[in-house]
């Protein structure tokens, strides 16, 4: 935003620090009344006519919009995609107990992504894979969506799934 001198118009529209219009001013006789309030001149719509001035203290503005810039950012939230592995043969205690860990991370928020991996002739058999990712999915389809259903890639099998939220 260009400020004081590093205005090229000839006339300016003014608002005053209070909203009040002043005018349309020559940029002279505008940047004399900033400079006398101890302000500055900033453009505000350089493609109306004529441009838009407004004065205002140019250092708090620039500080009030880098906070409000760095509060936005702080109240974003990151989703991250938790990973939790699995065999073909998994035993009836660790479903439930990774299903409990899958349960807790999507309450938190976060995506969970499955992945089944292969070893040797397990490859023969993907439907018994498949039927163990299709058992997660039943398990958490209460608090859970399917992103990504059971997908086959080389060797290891995978799904994705987010809070219903």
């Amino acid at each position: 935003m260009p400020i004081n001198r590093q205005i090229r118009e000839k006339e300016v529209q003014v608002i005053d620090e209070n909203g009040e219009k002043l005018g349309i001013l020559s940029l002279d006789e505008a940047i004399s009344v900033a400079e006398n309030k101890d302000l500055d001149l900033v453009l505000v719509a350089p493609n109306a006519t004529p441009v838009v001035c407004k004065i205002m203290n140019y250092g708090k503005y620039k500080f009030e919009q880098a906070k409000k810039e760095k509060e936005s950012r702080k109240n974003q939230k990151t989703v991250e995609i938790k990973e939790i592995r699995v065999t073909p043969n998994i035993g009836d205690h660790d479903f439930e107990f990774k299903s409990r860990n899958a349960r807790n991370f999507l309450e938190s928020g976060n995506k969970v992504k499955f992945t089944l991996r292969f070893r040797g002739r397990e490859l023969n058999n993907v439907k018994s894979g498949e039927s163990i990712l299709n058992r997660f999915i039943e398990n958490l389809s209460d608090i859970a969506t399917v992103e990504k259903r059971p997908f086959l890639e080389g060797k290891t099998m995978f799904i994705i799934l987010s809070n219903k939220n």
